[in-house]
């Protein structure tokens, strides 16, 4: 069986159109109605997080997603589930490529404290289910809970309870040197125009959010930094946006050896900057 994009007025099952791109709500249609078929009263809900529910979107922003499920999949479920996002995938739309979420029990869901545990999850760009703990941190909790985008179920704030400012900063400040620390080790594996670009971004979102204590978008976050940080690196957060477009591509192709160099020493120049203001593991 192979799916077609829906037309307009097939996505009237939304109760408003979750996103301004049309073709994109054909493929949620798509993916919530498949989804639901293959889990039946499993299925409690289906939310839209990351840049679309923060609303710092565009045409090149990866599509995350939560599915709300009763309990842990069964064996059966999961085999369903890796049928049918093969055909999702499939879809003639390029928004069906970049499709990223997980599959949380709705136990896991409401309560920070399971977070990292493994839970199923679609990489983006993936065509079947892993198990990962990608998705599963207080921060995907926070923007589900405050701005999820509802595409079926009930208000996503009725599922995850609140989540400590406390809290979320203990996981950036956890995250900021853990991720800090393998990549200078190592920056081998992430030398690349996608990764420079992910670099600057995600550091300048984490100090933001520390500071902040509430998540941001990379957008919103790198014009902070170039209002409150030094200027010194306005120049590269600007320079570092060439490398959103197409990340399959950049991905594939050498970074800016001066500006891959400057991303690693931003990297411990916001770890610095967190520790001066108070934040350390």
């Amino acid at each position: 069986m192979r799916f077609t994009l829906p037309t307009s007025a097939d996505t009237s099952a939304f109760s408003s159109p979750p996103t301004p791109y049309a073709e994109l709500n054909g493929v949620l249609r798509i993916l919530v109605d498949e989804v639901w078929g293959a889990l039946g009263d499993s299925f409690v809900g289906a939310y839209l997080q990351g840049s679309f529910a923060v609303g710092d979107f565009d045409q090149h922003s990866d599509v995350d997603f939560i599915v709300a499920v009763r309990d842990e999949l069964t064996d059966r479920q999961v085999a369903a589930l890796q049928v049918l996002h093969p055909r999702i995938y499939g879809l003639e739309c390029v928004w069906a490529q970049h499709l990223e979420g997980s599959y949380f029990p709705t136990a896991v869901l409401r309560d920070y404290r399971h977070a990292g545990a493994p839970v199923w999850y679609l990489d983006h760009g993936s065509r079947s289910l892993i198990r990962s703990n990608h998705c599963n941190t207080s921060l995907v909790r926070w923007v589900v809970r405050e701005w999820g985008v509802p595409l079926a179920g009930p208000p996503a704030s009725t599922l995850v309870d609140t989540i400590p400012v406390a809290e979320l900063r203990r996981e950036i400040i956890e995250v900021m040197h853990r991720f800090g620390k393998e990549l200078l080790e190592d920056p081998s594996p992430y030398r690349n125009r996608f990764y420079l670009a992910f670099i600057v971004h995600t550091y300048c979102r984490m100090l933001h959010d520390l500071i902040e204590g509430r998540p941001g978008s990379k957008r919103a976050a790198t014009t902070w930094a170039k209002a409150y940080l030094d200027p010194q690196w306005s120049g590269l957060i600007d320079r570092s946006w060439a490398g959103r477009p197409n990340p399959v591509v950049s991905v594939r192709q050498p970074p800016d050896a001066a500006d891959f160099e400057s991303a690693l020493a931003f990297v411990r120049y916001v770890i610095a900057e967190s520790a001066r203001r108070g934040f350390s593991p």
